[in-house]
């Protein structure tokens, strides 16, 4: 924590401000100035940002009992398969605006790398197996089977890439010139060179890797299979199922079939369980696959992930270098459009399906076309139309956007407060105020979680966001 009014968030969240709005008189309503001195905040990147993080509360805590709202057990695109891209976009798009006033290379890669080394602690630490919050009153976790990857993982890695290649291809004698059309993606050519080579490598990768026959323990106590060690025939290559895809075989080389996530959503696959895509008991004759592990975070899939920040740097690009409020809608939403059905007719032509696990380039092209629409929407209510009042919370949320991640998303504060029990250790604060406040009051199970996340969770965090934020208090990386 930090009370400094020099406000800093998560990776690339600094100095957000709009190089073409200034605190300064101006002669028209697109931002040409007089006199030009500190520059106004761009307020909708900490909207969206505060939408992400609220989308992840929601995931998490809601997910379970509305299918919609969780991940898509495989093929598909959910709310919850929104979440990851959104974060990625926002990090690439505030990249240009946070390394524009840092002109040397050296400390700009410092920095970058600080910040990144930072989010794989906080990653690790998190989502790696040691913190069992908010259910369990237990920490720790034995090295053999500490999960790799993560959220926050895969945040850090995307953040490396592109804003090293942000530092390395900018060119200090374009950054304060004004462009428009099709001028700022050839300023930036060779970022999109970068992104074509990595889109060639993973879908190579993908498709020409070979996957062989597999095998695994099974780690799950409750499983009437524990203890034994399965079989998964495949020896084929190019296939985009569940077991035999290049996406897990090259994970379970690298990573390690012991550092993966135990609880992959392909276990509602409608091959695994009748209650798909509900969680359910398994069939009896269910694969052996679908008690296997899987790292829907893994490398190969994070290689690709690094697409959807490149896109999100390219809208910052638009924000650094067009003044006008409408080239910059009229670039942001033509890109938005263009990704999005792109996207749809890969999947519904039967190309390539939308998949979250294996981050294929339909998926992102619809989730970065999404969010660049998201995006805009915001832009032209909060910082044209100037409505900020109605998005505050949101505000609130995306400026401490790593505070509320740790620990509403993390369930760190439910974790504490669930370690203060009277008589059994499911007689809490939380298990109370669910159940009578929210459960009880609306004789539904799935209705007063969905409330009781809503207000108990995200709003709540809003507010305590919107505290900290009047008294300067925010969480720096």
């Amino acid at each position: 924590m930090d009370g400094s009014k020099n406000v800093e968030r998560p990776p690339g969240a600094v100095a957000e401000e709009d190089p073409g709005r200034q605190l300064a008189p101006v002669d028209e309503e697109d931002g040409n100035e007089k006199a030009p001195r500190r520059s106004r905040r761009v307020a909708s990147l900490d909207v969206f940002r505060g939408l992400t993080v609220a989308l992840m509360i929601l995931v998490d805590g809601a997910g379970g009992e509305w299918p919609v709202i969780g991940h898509a057990p495989w093929n598909g695109c959910n709310l919850a398969d929104f979440v990851m891209p959104f974060f990625l976009f926002i990090v690439g798009m505030a990249i240009p605006l946070s390394l524009k006033r840092i002109p040397d290379r050296g400390r700009a890669v410092r920095r970058v790398v600080i910040r990144t080394l930072k989010l794989l602690f906080w990653g690790i630490l998190l989502q790696g197996g040691y913190s069992h919050a908010p259910d369990d009153l237990t920490y720790g976790v034995d090295m053999k089977h500490v999960r790799w990857g993560g959220i926050l993982q895969r945040i850090a890695l995307a953040y490396l890439v592109v804003a090293v290649l942000e530092i390395v291809t900018k060119d200090a004698k374009v950054q304060d010139q004004s462009s428009s059309g099709f001028s700022i993606f050839r300023m930036y050519f060779s970022q999109w060179i970068v992104a074509c080579c990595i889109l060639v490598i993973y879908l190579s990768l993908f498709y020409g890797t070979y996957v062989p026959d597999w095998e695994f323990r099974v780690r799950n106590v409750n499983s009437p299979d524990y203890g034994k060690v399965l079989t998964v025939t495949c020896g084929t290559r190019g296939k985009l199922n569940p077991p035999c895809n290049a996406v897990g075989y090259i994970d379970r080389k690298i990573l390690g079939i012991n550092h993966m996530y135990q609880r992959p959503a392909w276990k509602r696959h409608r091959d695994c369980t009748d209650a798909s895509p509900h969680e359910g008991p398994f069939k009896k004759d269910a694969p052996a696959w679908c008690v296997a592990p899987f790292e829907p975070e893994g490398i190969l899939s994070s290689l690709s992930a690094v697409l959807s920040t490149i896109i999100g740097v390219h809208y910052g690009h638009v924000l650094v270098h067009m003044k006008s409020h409408t080239d910059r809608l009229k670039q942001w939403i033509t890109m938005g459009i263009a990704l999005l059905v792109l996207g749809i007719i890969l999947h519904f032509s039967h190309a390539i399906p939308l998949n979250k696990q294996l981050y294929t380039f339909s998926y992102i092209c619809v989730t970065a076309g999404a969010a660049g629409i998201v995006f805009s929407i915001f832009y032209f209510l909060v910082d044209i139309l100037n409505l900020r009042y109605p998005f505050a919370p949101l505000q609130w949320i995306g400026m401490n956007a790593m505070l509320v991640y740790v620990m509403a998303a993390a369930g760190i504060f439910e974790g504490f407060l669930n370690g203060w029990y009277y008589e059994g250790t499911n007689n809490t604060l939380v298990y109370w105020v669910r159940k009578h406040v929210f459960v009880r009051v609306w004789h539904s199970t799935r209705v007063g979680i969905l409330l009781y996340v809503i207000f108990a969770q995200i709003l709540f965090w809003a507010l305590v966001s919107g505290v900290l934020h009047r008294a300067g208090v925010y969480w720096k990386l």
